[in-house]
């Protein structure tokens, strides 16, 4: 603690600040690869969407229904919009 209040008051620094002032290393961070699997996985799920909104579409058509389909075709079209373009914006960022 008095050292430490030495080198507070006459300015000096000690050895290990001085040191430890310089760069000792860079690490880089390589780019997260694409994976197989979990472009499927979204292609499939980009499929099962795609099956909803027919089915939606066609329900709405031949039952009476006191809304229109985008009211539920719409919201899980814009989110799984939303999640694929989030995944292909952080693995071209990175």
């Amino acid at each position: 603690m008095f050292t430490n209040l030495l080198h507070l008051i006459t300015g000096r620094t000690t050895p290990d600040l001085e040191r430890n002032a310089f760069v000792e290393a860079v690490y880089v961070h390589t780019s997260e690869r694409r994976d197989a699997r979990v472009e499927r996985f979204i292609l499939i799920c980009w499929v099962l969407i795609a099956v909803k909104h027919v089915i939606v579409i066609w329900a709405c058509a031949h039952y009476p229904v006191p809304f229109h389909q985008l009211w539920i075709n719409f919201p899980t079209w814009l989110l799984g919009g939303l999640a694929t373009g989030i995944y292909y914006h952080r693995v071209r960022k990175q």
